[in-house]
């Protein structure tokens, strides 16, 4: 089987590793302090539809004998619905809270399971990275543009995956001048209090209002993976650093490292995260 062996490649490694982007440390968005508050509210709804969304994307029933690992794990919610398909799964995550988070979830659903390992690690550490091994699915939704290193956490993201196997990853569109200004917006959200309620106040009545009821007469009340409409809008307004690529500058920056794109979202012309599903070739023996 593909990924990581039963030898060990799991074990629970000691070694912390520290956040990279240190230099925008100040004016960094507290991802995990989010996170917190979602997880206090998770709901089985919302664990159910983030396991639908897994399945569609990797185009699966389920996730039996695979490996995934969960590259910023945020919240834990997808490593939880990548366990509870069948996955065996390591999740690491560059904030403590985001790490808080995961195991928590593991501790309500799945308390003492070996084949779901946690730990604190940097996808820009290349040594991290390299010391785990292979999966069959590596999965980065919306966490690589946070990084400060875009380009850096795309080429080490690809590292884990196996030959044959699946990177499934999310990334923010490129809106042209209109990203400037989310990146302002971003950056004025966690330079000060004051700023933050009033950008919140500003953007709410688009960001969750119109949301919020175009759901509510639909009876849809949580996004399409789970997520929820009043953290996702707090996620986007304070989501800093912020990079963005278009579909075709991701696409086309994979298949020159030998991945093949298998499947994805995009949305257009509007704020948000394209997905993207690739295969990485296989190699090919010698003759």
């Amino acid at each position: 089987m593909k990924g990581l062996s039963e030898n060990g490649r799991f074990e629970n490694r000691q070694r912390i590793n520290e956040y990279a982007a240190e230099a925008v440390a100040d004016t960094c968005f507290p991802f995990g302090q989010n996170w917190r508050r979602f997880v206090s509210l998770l709901d089985e709804k919302q664990i159910i539809a983030a396991e639908k969304s897994l399945r569609e994307m990797l185009e699966v029933d389920d996730l039996k004998g695979e490996t995934f690992l969960d590259i910023g794990s945020g919240s834990g919610l997808f490593s939880l619905a990548a366990r509870r398909i069948g996955a065996k799964v390591y999740s690491f995550d560059c904030d403590h809270d985001s790490v808080a988070c995961t195991v928590e979830l593991k501790r309500r659903f799945f308390p003492g399971d070996s084949n779901w390992r946690i730990e604190r690690g940097d996808v820009l550490d290349v040594e991290y990275l390299n010391s785990l091994g292979h999966f069959d699915i590596v999965y980065s939704w919306g966490v690589l543009h946070h990084t400060g290193a875009m380009y850096k956490a795309l080429e080490n993201a690809a590292l884990p995956v196996a030959a044959g196997g699946k990177l499934f990853i999310a990334i923010y569109n490129d809106q042209g001048w209109f990203s400037q200004y989310w990146k302002i917006v971003k950056k004025g959200y966690n330079t000060s209090l004051l700023l933050r309620w009033l950008i919140v106040v500003g953007h709410a009545p688009y960001l969750f209002g119109l949301r919020f009821l175009v759901r509510a007469f639909g009876r849809r009340l949580s996004l399409e993976r789970g997520m929820s409409l009043w953290y996702d809008m707090l996620d986007w307004l304070g989501g800093y650093p912020f990079e963005v690529a278009s579909p075709s500058a991701i696409t086309k920056y994979f298949e020159r490292r030998g991945f093949i794109f298998a499947t994805g979202k995009t949305c257009g012309h509007r704020h948000g995260c394209n997905e993207f599903v690739f295969v990485k070739k296989p190699v090919m023996a010698s003759s």
